[in-house]
């Protein structure tokens, strides 16, 4: 049983969660639904819990009491209900079945609220997933948790080969031109600025480079201020005279469609100013179709694109931006070299193997809940 976002909902997590119950074959889920509209789940949702109705929370933990050996919960302070997130707690606090929390967020400078929500799910729960040697250090360094209590599960990426772009290019359109790829959902703190900031230089170099923002405006900020965002960097590519050198694709993709993205792509960029990022989907993607990548040194990019799998860039200087981009993309060998070694290392992330992880792990909890019933059989019968 997996309790997170799910789709349709337009959220990284919950194509997350879509993708790891596929791969542990465990297709019972909470949803934790949103504010707004009616969505259509598929039949796999078993239960719902509204993110702003406090009562939900409790009664679906009862629910899952009943029912569930496990429950993977899914955790960033976002997506759950109350101040920072702190209905997770409500739900956990109610669930007599053993939890295993995944967290997709571990903030080095956490508020005390946030620090007390993130030690007492990991303290309910009866394992504990981060997705990288660096989210592990942080929780041990920042919140005192100890790393041996931790299980380091990476990131899952689709089963790709490698294809050479230029095979995939004349489907997208873009036959002939020099490609540099982003995606994900559209809002500020991406970074998407100083790419195109770069863009003078590297078209100078490379006058075929063309530069793809991939993804739908984020719902939550669509609905503050709708797509103002998105026509601020419109304006900014203007302002640059790059209108030939961009294209903005403004939709959520699937898998199939982003899988063409990714392999049509030369290059793939996450130039994140935040620097203590611990995971990143998009860059385990991109690792996982084999494409050379340039990213700021944000703590997942660093870790996962050590040993020559990638290039780090400081962010601030779309100089040193456009000095990256160009080396890649007039060296055809090395541009091969950093996409091959990406891929190589990105095979111990597919979801088989982590789906394999995943149901080891919740055969052990299970197995030590049974232990602990048979050892103190009033404790474990009361919860």
């Amino acid at each position: 049983m997996f309790a997170s976002t799910y789709p349709p909902r337009h959220c990284g997590i919950a194509t997350f969660t879509q993708d790891l119950s596929s791969a542990t074959g465990e297709r019972e889920i909470v949803a934790l639904h949103p504010s707004g509209p009616h969505l259509a789940y598929p039949a796999e949702v078993h239960h719902r819990i509204r993110r702003d109705e406090p009562g939900d929370y409790v009664r679906t933990a009862r629910d899952l009491s009943r029912c569930a050996d496990v429950v993977s919960i899914q955790h960033e302070y976002g997506i759950w209900g109350g101040d920072d997130g702190s209905g997770v707690l409500d739900f956990v606090r109610a669930l007599d079945a053993p939890a295993v929390a995944t967290l997709h967020t571990v903030l080095r400078h956490p508020t005390p609220n946030q620090r007390a929500i993130l030690l007492e799910l990991i303290r309910a729960a009866a394992a504990t997933v981060v997705m990288s040697r660096s989210a592990a250090n942080v929780l041990a360094g920042s919140y005192g948790v100890a790393a041996a209590s931790l299980d380091i599960i990476p990131h899952g990426v689709p089963n790709l080969p490698l294809v050479h772009p230029g095979t995939i290019k004349p489907a997208l359109d873009l036959a002939g031109r020099e490609v540099i790829l982003s995606f994900g959902l559209l809002g500020p703190g991406k970074g998407y600025e100083l790419v195109i900031d770069a863009l003078p230089a590297v078209v100078a170099a490379r006058p075929s480079a063309c530069y793809v923002v991939l993804g739908a405006t984020h719902p939550n900020l669509l609905a503050v201020e709708g797509e103002r965002y998105r026509r601020s960097l419109e304006d900014r590519v203007a302002r640059l005279g790059m209108g030939r050198h961009v294209r903005f694709v403004d939709r959520f993709v699937g898998r199939v469609e982003l899988t063409r993205w990714l392999e049509g792509a030369d290059v793939f960029v996450t130039p994140y100013p935040n620097l203590d990022q611990i995971v990143s989907g998009t860059l385990s993607y991109a690792m996982g179709a084999g494409r050379a990548i340039v990213s700021t040194p944000y703590a997942y990019a660093a870790e996962l694109l050590d040993g020559g799998r990638g290039v780090l860039v400081a962010p601030g200087s779309p100089a040193a931006w456009a000095d990256a981009l160009i080396g890649l993309l007039e060296n055809d060998e090395l541009r091969a070299a950093v996409g091959r070694r990406a891929h190589e290392h990105s095979r111990a992330m597919v979801w088989s193997n982590v789906g394999a992880q995943y149901r080891q792990l919740f055969a052990r909890v299970v197995a030590g809940r049974r232990i602990q019933a048979r050892a103190f059989p009033l404790i474990a019968a009361r919860g």
